[in-house]
């Protein structure tokens, strides 16, 4: 009869496999084998299950990003034009000079500028009479100069610049309110004069 004995190095106690003398312990049948045969060991597992390592990569998220450069500053000039919101003819009289100039070109002028207030542009009016012919050639150059410049701004301060054009039409449009109430009140006066002096009362 056939030795029943067990041979104590062959026997896996926990019943799992079986090892062969002096070898490696093999696994129980029916499980996986890793590649690289028996006794190779798999790598070791990271929190997110892949043997090859953190995914995403450590640091990944919440990490900023280098900030986008702006886009270009549209620098196109808006040919913005200083008095086009004047009626046609400015009814402002000019005080009798003897100098030589064109007296509704320069108004024009002078009314679409927003460099000067209200009170500024009356003073240069009245004090025409005492204006040098180079003075006033002076300042029709200022007035075209000022033009030019801000027609050559950009776009971007084009609401800017028509809020300031129709805060000076406005102005514009007292002072003539002005001008043509004096003008009433001294032709009145004139005609007052007149008639005292048909009545001998003067």
């Amino acid at each position: 009869m056939a030795d029943q004995t067990q041979n104590p190095q062959n026997t896996n106690p926990q019943g799992g496999g079986w090892a062969p003398s002096g070898g490696t312990p093999m696994p129980p049948p029916g499980a996986q084998i890793p590649q690289g045969g028996a006794g190779a060991q798999m790598p070791p597992q990271t929190g997110y299950g892949s043997p090859f390592g953190d995914y995403p990569p450590a640091g990944s998220f919440g990490q900023q990003m280098p900030p986008s450069s702006p886009p270009p500053e549209d620098n196109t000039p808006a040919n913005f034009q200083l008095g086009t919101k004047l009626p046609p003819k400015l009814n402002i009289p000019i005080p009798k000079h003897d100098l030589k100039f064109n007296e509704q070109y320069f108004l024009r002028l002078l009314a679409g500028s927003i460099s000067l207030t209200k009170d500024e542009k009356k003073r240069i009016i009245d004090s025409i009479p005492k204006l040098k012919q180079s003075q006033i050639d002076e300042l029709i150059r200022i007035f075209e100069d000022e033009k030019r410049k801000f027609a050559e701004l950009s776009r971007k301060y084009t609401d800017q610049l028509e809020r300031l054009a129709q805060k000076h039409y406005e102005e514009w449009m007292d002072l003539e309110a002005f001008y043509q109430q004096q003008e009433k009140a001294n032709k009145d006066a004139e005609k007052a004069e007149e008639i005292r002096r048909k009545l001998g009362l003067k």
